[in-house]
C-alpha cells in the first residue's frame, strides 16, 4: 500500500494496481457504526476520490468485528424536531449518493455483520463480497426501533433483490446469513474469511456485470402492481402488528406504494418518513428499550470468567432446555434426572432447536456432542456451574443440594431456578449458605431473553458478579433483583393474570378480555398466558404472593387445577387446545370501559412497589426487565414509563376509582408520588 491518508475514523490507501482502499475504525469504539462523524470524514474521503481516477474502490472495516452495525443510536434522542431529523438523514444519503454515483467499479468487503446503516453503505456500492463465516449476518433492523431504512435502503434493497425479499427483509427486520445472501444476489460472492482480500483484488480487476433484477420483479414494481402487492403486504403486517401501535412498517409500504417507480422522489420521500418516524413516541419508546438492552448487557462488567461446564439437575421442560440452550451457546453440558426415561425428551426437543438454530448438520451434531445424559450425576464434579431446577417444593431442593455441595468444585456456582421461593428459604441446607444465586429462567427459555439472577441482602459481590456473568455467556440479559415472594417478573405479572381471572368470573367473556391485553400492545392475552404457563404453576405462584402481598385467587383457578385441566400442557384449561392453539370462540361483546385499566394498571402499579421496596434498585432496569420477561408492550417504554407518560396523576386517580369500585388491590402504591416527583431513578445504597 501506498500514498496513505487517514482521518479519526477513515484510512484511505491506494495499492500499486490503482485500487483505493477505503477502511473504517471508528476511533474509541468496538464496533464500527455510522455517527454523524464518521459519515462527515467519509464525504471528505470522497472530495479525495472523486478528484482520482482509481480503477476500484474497496470499502472495509478495519475492526475485526465485522462490517458496520448500523447507524449510531444514541444520536437519535438528541433530536428535537422532525425538521432536524430530516437534516441528519439527508445528509447521509447525500454521502452515500457520492459513494453510489463514484464511475469507479466499488465493492464492500464485508467481513462479519453488516446492519442497518451498515448495509446500506454496501448497498451503495456496486458490489458486495461477504465471508462464508455462519455467523456473519446482513439485514435491515429498523423496524425494531420503530423507525425504517433512511440511507436510501428501502429504494436500493428492492432495486436489487425485488420487492418480495426486500419487504420481507425491512419488514420482520430478521437476519441473513451469507448462504441466503448469496442466493437473494444480496451479495455477488462469499468466501472464506482469509480469501476475501484476494477476492477484492480479483473483482477490482474484473468486475461482474451490476445485478439487475428480472422481468417479473420490474413489472411488480409497475404503478398497478404495486398497489395490489402493497394490500398484500399490509394484510401480512397486521397480522402480526397493529398500525396504531407500530407504524413503520405500514409507512415502509406506503413508500414503496407511491414512489416505487421513481428512485429520485423516493430518496426523499424516505427521509421524510423516517424523520417523523424518529420523533414518534412509538420510535423513542423502542430506542429506549434498545438502549435498555444494552444496559443489562453491559452489566457483566469487565472480570473474566471462565465457564466450560453445566451440570443441571431436572431435565423437565424448564431444566431440559435450560441445558439446551447452554449447549447451543457452546458449553458443555451434563443433564441428570432419576432415570434415563425422564431425560429422552429433553433431547428431542433440544435436537428440534438446534436443528432450527444451526441448520448445517456438523453444527447440530456439534451440539448434540455437548449435551449429555448423566443420570448418575458424574459431572458435577467437573461443572463451573450447577443449576438446579426441579419442581417447586424448598425441603427437596434442600435435599438435593446436600447431596451435590460436597461434590462440587469450590468456586462452581450454585444455582436455583425456583420461580416464586425465597433463597432464604433453600440455603439452610447448604454448609456456604450464601454462596446459593438464584438463576430464574422464563418459559420458552429459547425464545425469553431474560434471567433474573437472585440474591440476598448478604450474597458476595463476587457470587452475584458470576450469576451475571454466566447470564452474559449465554446471551441472556441479567437483572440482578433481591430475594422476595415472586422475584420482579412474576410478581409483576401475577396481578395482571388473576385480575383477567376475576374478570372473566364476574362473566367478561375470556376472549374478550385477551383482545383487550392485545389491543393494549401485550403479545399474548392474560388467560392465553395463564393456559400456557400451566394453570397448576400460576396457582402455586398466586399462593405464595397472596400470602405475602394480598394477590386474590380466583375460586375457578383452583377448580380448574381440582379437575387437572391444567392448560395448553394437558390440551384444555380455560380454553381448549388444538394443535399448540387455544379455541377461542368470537367474542362480539363491547369492552367494559374499564377493562383494559383493571389488566394494565395493576402491573405498572406492582413494578413501582418492587422498585419501592429495593427489590430492584433502578427504574430503568426494573423498565427492562418487565419489558424483557413479560413481553409488556415494548413500544411503550416499560411500565414506569408507561406511567410517566400517561401523566402519574392521572394514573393514581384511576386506580382510586378501581379500588372504590374493585376493592384493595388497586390501592396505589404509596411511592407514586416521588416517582411524579421525579424521585431519583437508583436506590441508594443502604
Amino acid at each position: 500500500m501506498n500514498n496513505k491518508t487517514q482521518t479519526a475514523d477513515w484510512t484511505l490507501d491506494r495499492d500499486e494496481h490503482g485500487v483505493a482502499w477505503l477502511g473504517l475504525d471508528k476511533a474509541g469504539a468496538s464496533t464500527n457504526v455510522l455517527s454523524a462523524g464518521v459519515m462527515s470524514q467519509l464525504n471528505d474521503r470522497l472530495d479525495e476520490l472523486e478528484k482520482e481516477k482509481a480503477k476500484a474502490v474497496v470499502v472495509y472495516s478495519v475492526k475485526k468485528s465485522g462490517f458496520v452495525a448500523g447507524a449510531d443510536i444514541k444520536e437519535f434522542t438528541s433530536l428535537t424536531s422532525p425538521d432536524e431529523a430530516f437534516e441528519l438523514v439527508r445528509s447521509g444519503q447525500r454521502v452515500l449518493d457520492r459513494l453510489a454515483a463514484l464511475p469507479c467499479p466499488t465493492i464492500a468487503l464485508i467481513n462479519g455483520f453488516a446492519l442497518g446503516g451498515g448495509l446500506e453503505l454496501a448497498l451503495a456500492c456496486r458490489h458486495r463480497i461477504m465471508t462464508d463465516n455462519p455467523k456473519a449476518v446482513l439485514g435491515l433492523p429498523e423496524v425494531k426501533l420503530g423507525i425504517h431504512p433512511g440511507f436510501g435502503g428501502t429504494v436500493r434493497s428492492v432495486a436489487l433483490v425485488g420487492v418480495f425479499a426486500a419487504m420481507d427483509m425491512m419488514l420482520t427486520g430478521r437476519n441473513i446469513r451469507p448462504k441466503q445472501a448469496l442466493r437473494m444476489g444480496l451479495v455477488d460472492q462469499i468466501v472464506p474469511d482469509r480469501h476475501l482480500r484476494r477476492a477484492a483484488q480479483m473483482m477490482a480487476q474484473r468486475p461482474p456485470s451490476p445485478r439487475k433484477t428480472g422481468l417479473k420483479e420490474r413489472a411488480l414494481n409497475s404503478g398497478p402492481a404495486r398497489q395490489i402487492v402493497a394490500r398484500l403486504l399490509e394484510k401480512q403486517v397486521a397480522k402480526k402488528a397493529r398500525r396504531d401501535h407500530y407504524p413503520a412498517p405500514y409507512a415502509m409500504i406506503d413508500l414503496w406504494r407511491r414512489f416505487g417507480d421513481d428512485p429520485a422522489r423516493m430518496y426523499e420521500a424516505e427521509a421524510r418518513s423516517i424523520a417523523e418516524l424518529m420523533c414518534s413516541p412509538t420510535s423513542r419508546n423502542l430506542v429506549r428499550v434498545f438502549l435498555l438492552q444494552d444496559r443489562l448487557k453491559s452489566l457483566g462488567g469487565k472480570t473474566r470468567h471462565r465457564f466450560a461446564h453445566v451440570h443441571v439437575v431436572g431435565a423437565g421442560v424448564m431444566g431440559g432446555d435450560i441445558a439446551a440452550w447452554c449447549a447451543l451457546r457452546g458449553l458443555s453440558v451434563t443433564l441428570q434426572d432419576r432415570a434415563p426415561e425422564y431425560i429422552a425428551p429433553a433431547i428431542k426437543r433440544a435436537f428440534a432447536l438446534f436443528k432450527k438454530r444451526l441448520r448445517e448438520p456438523r453444527l447440530v451434531q456439534a451440539a448434540m456432542d455437548r449435551l449429555m445424559p448423566d443420570v448418575t450425576g458424574l459431572g458435577v464434579a467437573k461443572a463451573d456451574v450447577v443449576i438446579e431446577a426441579i419442581f417447586e417444593n424448598a425441603e427437596a431442593k434442600q435435599a438435593l443440594y446436600r447431596e451435590l455441595e460436597p461434590r462440587m468444585k469450590p468456586d462452581a456456582i450454585l444455582a436455583t431456578n425456583t420461580s416464586s421461593i425465597r433463597l432464604e428459604d433453600l440455603r439452610d441446607a447448604l454448609s456456604k449458605p450464601h454462596r446459593l444465586i438464584g438463576l430464574h429462567f422464563f418459559n420458552p427459555v429459547a425464545m425469553m431473553p431474560l434471567v433474573e439472577v437472585i440474591h440476598t441482602p448478604d450474597t458476595p459481590a463476587a457470587e452475584i458478579d458470576r450469576g451475571i456473568a454466566f447470564a452474559r455467556r449465554i446471551d441472556r440479559l441479567p437483572l440482578p433483583c433481591l430475594s422476595a415472594p415472586g422475584f420482579v417478573v412474576n410478581r409483576v405479572l401475577m396481578p395482571y393474570m388473576m385480575e383477567a381471572l376475576l374478570a372473566g368470573q364476574e362473566g367478561v367473556p375470556l376472549p374478550a378480555i385477551d383482545r383487550a391485553a392485545k389491543a393494549f400492545g401485550m403479545p399474548m392475552g392474560p388467560v392465553e398466558l395463564a393456559d400456557t404457563v400451566g394453570l397448576d404453576v400460576a396457582l402455586h405462584v398466586a399462593k405464595i404472593l397472596g400470602d405475602a402481598h394480598g394477590v386474590p385467587i380466583p375460586d375457578e383457578l383452583q377448580r380448574m387445577v381440582d379437575n387437572k385441566r391444567l392448560g395448553k400442557k394437558t390440551g384444555a384449561g380455560f380454553y381448549q387446545w388444538k394443535g399448540g392453539k387455544p379455541v377461542k370462540e368470537k367474542a362480539n361483546a363491547t369492552e367494559p370501559p374499564d377493562l383494559r385499566d383493571r389488566l394494565i394498571l395493576p402491573m405498572v402499579n406492582e413494578a413501582v412497589a418492587v422498585f419501592h421496596e429495593g427489590v430492584v434498585d433502578n427504574l430503568d432496569l426494573l423498565d427492562a426487565g418487565v419489558i424483557f420477561g413479560t413481553g409488556f408492550a415494548p413500544f411503550r417504554g416499560g411500565p414506569v414509563n408507561y406511567a410517566r407518560q400517561r401523566g402519574i396523576d392521572d394514573l393514581v386517580a384511576t386506580l382510586e376509582r378501581l379500588e372504590t369500585r374493585y376493592g384493595d388491590r388497586f390501592k396505589p402504591d404509596s411511592s407514586w408520588s416521588g416517582v411524579a416527583a421525579g424521585e431519583a431513578a437508583e436506590k441508594p445504597a443502604a
